[in-house]
């Protein structure tokens, strides 16, 4: 027999969002020991990937304070001296590089591998798109999408061929490898290129589902899952009006009261990520009250 795990969500699902995932942070800074939250399943994406494994690595404020610092360094988003040199003309790619490897040591990495089962997704490009078109094509369909429904959970890019992997976090050999997989999951060129992952050509995640509550319901092989819980929270990283969200036993969709007051691939303000945290924390705080 499978026993549902005794804390309020077996699992939670990390939504993508860039910078504005550090609103999430913020909410489980204050939500998790207030509600004793324990999950035994994470699924995440893009950046939400990075943000739930440094939650579970417990390096999440360390890392806020760390990337304030790179982006206070950092003057510009496009860095046109580099036009004709060897160095990126946008610097978001080593930035996030950077800001991982800061916070993923040996023992972040035992933390990652002794915690819940986190599940990253990536989108895997359609053999018969190729790389570039691929690009074109799944970044159209997804910007349309959100632009004309505004779904929080978006089906253009699995009409479109995108397919998704699911790896999980803790299977991965050393913290390069984590990086990597973190990396492919936000690949979205040109502010990360796009990756490589078990043979195939992968992007941002977020084009298969931005939300990726699928993830939950499969093996890191795709296989069925023979422990499902019921319980899900789901942090998101936008407000979407009251009406869209899905209705669904067993899961709970928060969101962020307003915009999220940075966006998502600015690096240059350190100021936004501060207010990005913070409102996670408000947020929190009247979640934790309405229960």
């Amino acid at each position: 027999m499978t026993h549902a795990s005794p804390h309020p969500f077996g699992q939670v699902v990390f939504a993508g969002g860039g910078n504005r995932c550090f609103w999430q942070a913020g909410f489980w800074s204050i939500a998790a020991p207030a509600l004793d939250l324990r999950p035994r399943r994470i699924a995440a994406v893009s950046a939400g990937a990075a943000v739930s494994a440094l939650i579970v690595a417990g390096r999440a404020e360390s890392t806020l304070r760390h990337f304030q610092r790179m982006t206070a360094a950092n003057p510009t988003n496009l860095h046109l001296r580099n036009l004709f040199g060897p160095q990126p003309i946008v610097p978001h790619a080593e930035m996030y590089r950077g800001a991982l490897r800061h916070a993923l040591d040996d023992e972040a990495v035992a933390r990652i591998r002794a915690g819940p089962d986190l599940r990253v997704l990536l989108a895997a490009v359609p053999r018969w798109l190729g790389p570039r078109s691929g690009v074109v094509a799944g970044f159209l369909a997804y910007e349309i999408e959100k632009r004309l429904r505004q779904p929080v959970h978006p089906v253009g890019g699995r009409r479109l061929g995108f397919q998704p992997l699911v790896v999980s976090l803790g299977s991965c050999r050393d913290a390069e490898e984590m990086i990597a997989l973190i990396l492919a999951s936000s690949s979205t060129p040109p502010m990360a290129p796009v990756a490589r992952w078990a043979g195939r050509t992968v992007l941002d995640g977020g084009l298969v589902d931005n939300v990726p509550v699928a993830a939950l319901e499969a093996g890191s092989a795709g296989r069925p899952d023979s422990t499902p819980e019921t319980s899900t929270l789901v942090l998101l990283t936008r407000p979407y009006p009251v009406e869209r969200l899905p209705r669904v036993a067993g899961r709970t969709y928060v969101q962020p009261s307003r915009e999220v007051p940075v966006s998502k691939w600015d690096y240059t303000n350190p100021d936004g990520l501060q207010q990005a945290w913070d409102l996670g924390r408000d947020d929190a705080e009247d979640f934790i009250a309405s229960r």
